[in-house]
């Protein structure tokens, strides 16, 4: 009871009801291990009233930029006036940045009350998957539940949900979105999804329900046609960019950059992301096409497009915090959650887009089960030199495992290694200094290599604020 306490009193007991919360969820399995089907999920939603069926959504799946987008798509549906609930994963610094309610985390008091209602719901969910042969109800599949229920009663207009691994099997697909959004497809999460893009897209496509819109991204054609054979199937109406809705034009510009998209039902022109790299401007395109999806109106049987100033005032607002932020001056320090090849790909397109460095040294830490050496190769002709080392993760990548990746793309001599990402911008900022001396101006600093990564770079450069 915190009746009757000091607020100093008050704040130190929610915090450590807070720490003990985040002690019992981190004690289930991790979210890089999928539990077998979706009984839990379903069992416990079902204790929960079905919230996830009582409120419209839009379901956001794919490989690269799904975290964006969807902050993108909640932006835009709140400067239409509407009441979101965002759901993403995995978190920069705190569980409550996954749960969002109109724009911002779900604070710490409701986060706690939330949890205690599900706490006895959850045992007896996990004593019947117990008894059954099957897990404890993991880590995102109680976070989901967490999520539906707090969107439920807030209560919000809208939910915007960013699955975890895949689509199909994801904790998060129970429920019949309005719009599905499927970004990106690469090859990434393999020893789960399948070794091929046409596997995985089979997978991801799980998320498009029966006569439900579906918003795809630009796709290799495997991917692809997997996705159009899921809408045919599920009497979908597919929306392709490229086709039906992209980009028409963009301008780098201070700050971010200018674009210009072909939308479902119109044109939207000078519209200003403040947000950098064309695959931003890609993923824009994807969450305007998603939100006029939702909100598409009719006037005398045809449809129109949205306002034009709510769709700026959207984008205005729109941020994306660890994708290609830049987090510090003198030197510059750019921070990228890019954790697969197709990330890195877009990440050093992004740098030769909206920066002109003289010279340019990356600081890499990955997790262990990653694609190191596909990464460095997108980086061998964007970094002058690298500094390997290894992130706060326990599924960190040993720095000598990425300097063998390394090795295999850049030259000994370009090569710098350290124990830890602490010493790693340590020595980054002291060979940016020396640069500096050196050339005058243009050096920077990009660290890169994860999520986990970003976020420890972030903290320690004393940004938390997402």
């Amino acid at each position: 009871m915190l009746v009757n306490m000091s607020d100093d009193a008050m704040r130190e007991a929610r915090t450590a009801r807070f720490d003990e919360v985040q002690t019992e969820l981190l004690a289930r399995w991790p979210e890089n291990r999928i539990g077998p089907g979706l009984e839990r999920v379903n069992h416990l939603l079902n204790f929960l009233g079905e919230p996830q069926r009582t409120i419209p959504a839009i379901h956001i799946s794919g490989t690269n930029g799904k975290t964006s987008t969807s902050r993108m798509i909640e932006s835009l549906l709140r400067s239409f006036g509407l009441r979101t609930g965002l759901f993403t994963s995995p978190h920069l610094h705190s569980i409550t940045e996954r749960i969002r309610l109109d724009g911002e985390p779900v604070d710490e008091l409701r986060f706690i009350e939330a949890y205690d209602e599900v706490a006895p719901l959850l045992e007896i969910v996990d004593e019947a998957s117990l008894a059954s042969g099957g897990p404890r109800t993991t880590f995102f599949e109680t976070m989901t539940c967490l999520a539906y229920a707090i969107f439920a009663d807030a209560p919000v207009d809208v939910m915007v949900i960013e699955v975890g691994i895949g689509g199909t099997h994801d904790a998060t697909n129970v429920m019949d979105a309005v719009v599905s959004v499927v970004t990106p497809i690469d090859l990434d999460h393999t020893q789960i999804l399948g070794d091929t893009l046409a596997e995985i897209a089979a997978n991801k496509a799980g998320i498009i329900k029966q006569d439900a819109v579906a918003i795809l991204a630009a796709q290799e054609p495997e991917a692809a046609r997997m996705l159009l054979e899921r809408c045919v199937a599920m009497s979908a109406t597919p929306m392709r960019e490229m086709m039906e809705f992209g980009v028409r034009e963009r301008l780098p510009a201070v700050g971010g950059q200018q674009i210009s998209f072909q939308g479902l039902f119109g044109d939207y022109e000078e519209v200003f992301l403040p947000l950098i790299g064309a695959h931003q401007a890609q993923n824009a395109a994807t969450a305007l096409a998603a939100v006029e999806a939702f909100l598409g109106s009719a006037v005398e049987g045809e449809r129109t497009g949205l306002n034009i100033e709510t769709v700026r005032e959207g984008f205005a607002l729109a941020t994306s915090p660890g994708r290609l932020e830049v987090v510090r001056r003198d030197p510059t320090i750019i921070v990228d959650a890019a954790h697969n090849p197709a990330g890195m790909s877009a990440l050093a397109t992004g740098l030769t887009d909206s920066f002109s460095f003289s010279y340019l040294i990356g600081v890499f830490a990955s997790l262990g089960d990653k694609d190191s050496s596909g990464m460095f190769g997108h980086l061998v002709d964007m970094f002058d030199e690298v500094i390997i080392t290894s992130n706060e993760s326990a599924r960190a990548a040993d720095p000598a495992q990425l300097l063998d990746a390394a090795l295999a793309h850049f030259d000994a001599d370009f090569i710098r290694t350290a124990p830890d990402l602490v010493l790693a911008l340590e020595l980054a900022v002291a060979r940016a200094d020396a640069m500096t001396e050196e050339l005058g101006s243009g050096v920077g600093i990009v660290v890169t290599g994860s999520v986990v990564t970003a976020a420890q770079a972030r903290k320690l450069l004393g940004k938390t604020k997402v």
